[in-house]
């Protein structure tokens, strides 16, 4: 099930709110149980068999807290500490590793037995479960976090569950720590200002995604689907511009959405996007990107690695495998890989010195030389293969053949697909939410007291007709991928 679908719109939220608060706010033991039952359901609907493997992640990790626990306690002495979080995370990478990789894995495997006249290992493909990578981390975070006793450990196996399978944020993120809503499981209230803003973050976030997302990504789509040799240089602009715009309103709504809903149940949680593409470097963009992917691998995996503590040479080593790591996070393919490791590089050579010299340059042309790396890591990330990247790139920089201009333009470039880049490029800056705010600051202020009831009756009616126009668009179109499940 996903967030911009009719069955989750009209069906499984209202349902999931009536049932939440229908149960006293006194007994909220059993809203968490309710919430826990609910997501289950919520993930189960999309994955029935791998909801098994869900709740045994769950498990794997309450016992692993709760062992930690009990060695501090002296009540058990037969596992060190350090022996206990180190087999959680085998096991969870491990986990991680059987249904996301091992396919990768044993074909790339293939392919080297073939070269050396070896016979292939015979495998059945395994499915990608929706939602692995995240759930994994979130789980492996709360372990890693009492070991480190930044946290304490949680007792309670329901809201151990709950942390691990909460709907808003299961399938796609943002990766929520457990530190950051540890209190907020055991006590939390649900107040008017809170659960208005909620249902305005919702409705941004399904209009971010389904009025843009959705329609720049089927241009992007079908420019990607033509062989490349048939890609004029202005298709491939055309092509990764819709893309890189289209990444980002998917990635950032679902965000939106996800922060919205936690707030209809309470739950406050940490801001996942800031205008990535106002960035003025590759060091800025990753500041404001995927805020809780980045800080992850920051604080498991960069840190622990030694940081920036040692040698620059060992520090740009732990910067680049980092960043190579974080792209195969993403996807077992060769192209998320290079991805990963293209940003490393960019990382990099900005901190041996580039920063220096980038600082200096105007701010449009330091804004345009990152947008110009971000597009160039993002054909790689959206191509099927390494060779189809290449020569889209070379069809971008003008070395292709491709001939057409005019017949593929009308094709795919019109006067819907303009409009929906003049907006998208708009709302990929603060522009709007600056705007938004500066509206409910008008409503709110004493000297528009005459004007307050049309101020508000415009603004919702606003958010209606976006919530409108985002549900016409999912009954009206066919085209609503979930381009998280590859993640």
């Amino acid at each position: 099930m996903i967030f911009a679908s009719a069955l989750f719109l009209f069906l499984f939220l209202p349902l999931t709110l009536a049932g939440y608060f229908l149960i006293s706010s006194k007994l909220l033991y059993l809203r968490n149980i309710f919430l826990l039952i609910m997501s289950l359901i919520f993930y189960a609907w999309g994955e029935p068999v791998y909801v098994f493997l869900m709740i045994a992640s769950i498990l794997l990790n309450y016992i692993s807290g709760l062992l930690l626990h009990f060695q501090r306690q002296k009540l058990i002495v037969f596992i060190k500490e350090k022996e206990i979080v180190l087999i959680s995370i085998v096991i969870n990478l491990g986990i991680l590793f059987c249904f996301k990789y091992a396919n990768f894995f044993i074909n790339n495997l293939n392919l080297v037995l073939h070269n050396l006249s070896i016979p292939a290992i015979a495998y059945s493909q395994v499915p990608l479960p929706i939602g692995i990578s995240f759930f994994t981390f979130q789980a492996m975070s709360y372990v890693i976090d009492v070991y480190r006793q930044e946290t304490d450990v949680q007792l309670n196996p329901i809201n151990c569950g709950l942390y691990v399978s909460l709907f808003p944020q299961l399938i796609a993120g943002p990766i929520v720590r457990y530190h950051d809503v540890a209190k907020q499981i055991v006590s939390r209230t649900v107040t008017r200002p809170q659960f208005s803003a909620g249902i305005q973050r919702f409705i941004f976030g399904l209009a971010k995604k389904t009025m843009l997302a959705n329609p720049l990504g089927e241009v992007a789509d079908k420019i990607f689907a033509v062989p490349v040799s048939e890609v004029t240089t202005g298709m491939a602009w055309l092509g990764i511009i819709c893309y890189t715009l289209q990444v980002y309103f998917d990635f950032s709504g679902y965000s939106d959405m996800a922060i919205g809903l936690g707030r209809l149940f309470g739950f406050e949680f940490l801001e996942n996007f800031n205008y990535p593409y106002i960035a003025q470097s590759i060091r800025d963009f990753w500041r404001r990107w995927h805020i809780s992917l980045s800080t992850w691998f920051r604080d498991y995996l960069y840190i622990p690695l030694g940081g920036n503590r040692g040698s620059a040479l060992r520090t740009y080593f732990n910067l680049w495998i980092v960043f190579l790591l974080c792209g195969l996070w993403h996807g077992a393919s060769w192209n998320f890989v290079i991805w990963g490791a293209l940003h490393g590089a960019y990382l990099v050579i900005e901190r041996m010195g580039w920063h220096k010299y980038l600082d200096r340059l105007w701010q449009p042309l330091r804004h345009l030389y990152t947008l110009l790396l971000v597009m160039i890591g993002w054909v790689f990330f959206r191509s099927e293969s390494v060779s189809h990247a290449i020569q889209y790139l070379g069809s971008m920089i003008g070395v292709t053949n491709a001939d057409g201009v005019e017949y593929f333009t009308l094709l795919y470039f019109d006067l819907k697909t303009l409009f929906n880049l003049i907006i998208g490029c708009i709302l990929a800056t603060p522009i709007a939410n600056w705007f938004v705010k500066q509206l409910q600051t008008k409503i709110i202020s004493p000297q528009f007291s005459q004007l307050q009831p049309v101020l508000y009756g415009g603004y919702y009616s606003l958010l209606l007709s976006l919530f409108l126009l985002s549900s016409a668009s999912l009954a009206a179109g066919t085209y609503n991928p979930f381009i998280y499940y590859r993640f």
